[in-house]
């Protein structure tokens, strides 16, 4: 496989880039996307891009707004899943059926802004093997989910040996190398972020300022966005079932002296008092420790249970 991407490199005048852009009711963005990436590739002639929409189980009219810019361009191609996988999945997908001699994500919803692509493959051909964006502010964003996202970015960079960029986003170019190691990642359970960070290679993250979606409403809920902050925290650190064990020795130590005073005050002033509520309140706490140790452990558990089964990441209806 390395030999024929060089090959291809070398005696390939123009230079193929791949687009994958995850689609999830993308109706009105489609079209958009499409004419503000060919806009910005008429800046760079010796590159030509190749489309690769990812239809993400979409319930509107996506998957013929699509097919109607297909009709028009053979550079145009759609992986159509038979429901939602969700966005890891329309990457993975992306990666996996496009051939090219660079490869770029992007959002369908022009938030990640074209108009950067010709830096990021400056920087790619003056060495670097990923070049990626970052946002550097989050105006337009309500301040809750500004303000968990910071935390998250701090969290996961201090008990994780994988290091995630602030603000860094899926948008960013690569060579066919770094293509190669994800896909070599075949994990279930995804977290891109921490996927880009844990390969290594010469990456770049250029910065910029929000953008605003151009049509229609993010799928991403305050709610889908914790569990997926969760997800990432849980597929590279183990610091939490290190918090536990530390947790559990503590309550038991707590416990143990506890017992002594308990014993040692009987022993001197006797037991008026059956000290019911104390023993009650003591019980209610070994016991929400254990459910949360439990609770974090399944999280692991549930982990490899899906990794265990194989199942595909995705199932296609129609790849064209």
């Amino acid at each position: 496989m390395p030999f024929i991407i060089e090959k291809v490199w070398r005696n390939s005048h123009v230079k193929q880039v791949a687009i994958i852009i995850p689609c999830h009711n993308e109706e009105e963005n489609v079209p958009l996307i499409y004419q503000a990436i060919q806009e910005t590739f008429t800046t760079l002639p010796n590159y030509s891009p190749v489309f690769w929409y990812i239809n993400d189980g979409s319930t509107d009219q996506t998957l013929n707004a699509i097919k109607t810019i297909q009709l028009n361009d053979d550079d145009v191609h759609f992986i159509d899943f038979s429901r939602s996988f969700g966005k890891e999945s329309g990457m993975y997908a992306g990666l996996s059926n496009a051939k090219a001699d660079l490869y770029a994500i992007m959002d369908a919803d022009l938030q990640d802004p074209p108009s950067m692509i010709p830096e990021m493959i400056k920087e790619i051909e003056a060495g670097y093997d990923m070049v990626g964006a970052a946002r550097v502010d989050r105006s337009g964003e309500p301040w809750l989910r500004s303000m968990f996202s910071n935390l998250f970015y701090k969290l996961i960079n201090r008990i994780s040996q994988t290091q995630i960029v602030p603000g860094a986003r899926d948008f960013r170019v690569m060579t066919p190398q770094v293509v190669a190691a994800i896909l070599e990642m075949s994990e279930r359970n995804r977290f891109s972020k921490g996927i880009f960070g844990w390969i290594g290679f010469n990456a770049k993250y250029l910065p910029y300022a929000n953008v605003e979606r151009q049509h229609g409403e993010t799928s991403w809920s305050f709610t889908s966005l914790f569990k997926y902050s969760l997800d990432g925290i849980i597929d590279f650190s183990d610091a939490p079932l290190a918090f536990v064990s530390w947790l559990g020795g503590i309550s038991a130590l707590g416990a143990l002296i506890a017992l002594i005073f308990i014993v040692i005050r009987a022993a001197i002033y006797g037991d008026p008092t059956a000290g019911w509520p104390s023993m009650v309140s003591i019980f209610l706490l070994i016991g929400g420790l254990q459910l949360l140790a439990i609770g974090i452990l399944g999280r692991y558990i549930g982990r490899i249970y899906l990794e265990v089964k194989r199942r595909p990441m995705y199932i296609a209806r129609e790849i064209k």
